[in-house]
């Protein structure tokens, strides 16, 4: 297998800007049920803490090799010091990462038995930025873009207040003075405000939100209305959509496909999608092949969904899967 198949990821410098989060896991055993209430009662075992969110996409980038930054804005709090240590652990800079009194930062609390999940514990707030974090943070975020000239800006949208409309438009109009390729991952509520992307890949339920459209058949001629209605409201380049268990779809101008997913072993899709953006801006960014950006974004996603938790995807076994599903790629 030639290990030359993957583009050299460590070429690029990608800064992921959006919301930022705690993903901590608590594994247990269930013997008995509570006095208290008729619910489980988990004795832990270990816990973890992991990266999620915006975070998640860096981490991805990261273990493909890529220079990563990351741009968001946190609460000065025990979780968002835990965040800032983890991204740290992982070689990711930290340095667009400010930390607010005014806000909460992001996490939420698996509790698991037997790799399954029994309750989700979310501790959050989903308001905008204030004017003074929002001020700070486009100041920031503009000058480093301008002094360092990244390659890649993925904006990952959590809907957690911090990419506002001001933000999003501010930093996309400089990094299109840049040159900055850009890769929108959106949310319904500023779905609109991502204008003149280059990539922009929301997943099938948000589309049908965001356009109100039912898509009651999902196919080539349906996904050309949704590329068109999408490219009318956004001027972008290419739209690409994660279809669940049917694929990805993508289209750069009038040359669109489906890309079957492949059969999987599923344990958890949690963090799919943040892995499909990462992959697919990066593979693009060195290869301005939209074709192969879909097929293995698409294989990533899916492999990523073996795995219990979020996790980013592991860099070999993408190798083998893209060897075996596609064997003309390396011959």
């Amino acid at each position: 297998m030639p290990q030359d198949l993957l583009p050299d990821f460590s070429k690029l410098h990608v800064v992921v800007a959006g919301d930022i989060m705690l993903d901590i896991y608590r594994w247990g055993d269930v013997e008995r049920i509570s006095p208290e209430a008729p619910v489980p009662v988990v004795s832990i075992r270990r816990s973890e803490s992991r990266l999620g969110g915006a975070a998640n996409v860096a981490l991805n980038c990261r273990a493909l090799g890529a220079k990563v930054t990351v741009a968001s804005v946190i609460g000065k709090d025990e979780e968002g010091a835990a965040l800032l240590r983890l991204l740290e652990e992982h070689n990711i800079d930290a340095a667009l990462v400010q930390q607010s009194e005014r806000r909460t930062t992001t996490s939420k609390t698996r509790i698991l038995s037997r790799n399954q999940q029994m309750i989700r514990l979310d501790a959050e707030m989903n308001e905008a930025l204030d004017t003074q974090d929002e001020h700070a943070f486009i100041d920031a975020t503009l000058r480093y873009l301008q002094i360092q000239k990244p390659d890649v800006l993925i904006f990952e949208d959590y809907n957690k207040g911090v990419l506002k409309q001001n933000v999003i438009e501010k930093i996309t109009t400089h990094c299109r003075a840049l040159n900055i390729l850009i890769a929108v991952d959106p949310k319904l509520h500023n779905f609109f405000a991502y204008r003149h992307a280059d990539i922009f890949k929301p997943n099938l339920k948000e589309v049908r939100e965001g356009l109100h459209i039912a898509l009651p058949a999902i196919n080539e001629a349906s996904m050309q209305q949704v590329h068109d209605l999408l490219q009318e409201r956004l001027q972008h380049h290419i739209t690409f959509v994660t279809l669940s268990e049917k694929g990805v779809y993508y289209n750069e101008g009038k040359n669109g496909k489906i890309v079957p997913s492949h059969l999987r072993n599923i344990a958890d899709v949690s963090g799919a999608g943040d892995t499909v953006i990462a992959v697919a801006a990066m593979v693009y960014a060195l290869t301005r092949d939209v074709a192969r950006m879909a097929e293995w974004s698409n294989i990533a996603g899916g492999l990523v969904c073996e795995e219990v938790g979020v996790v980013p995807v592991n860099k070999q076994k993408l190798l083998e899967e893209i060897a075996r599903l596609q064997p003309q790629e390396s011959s």
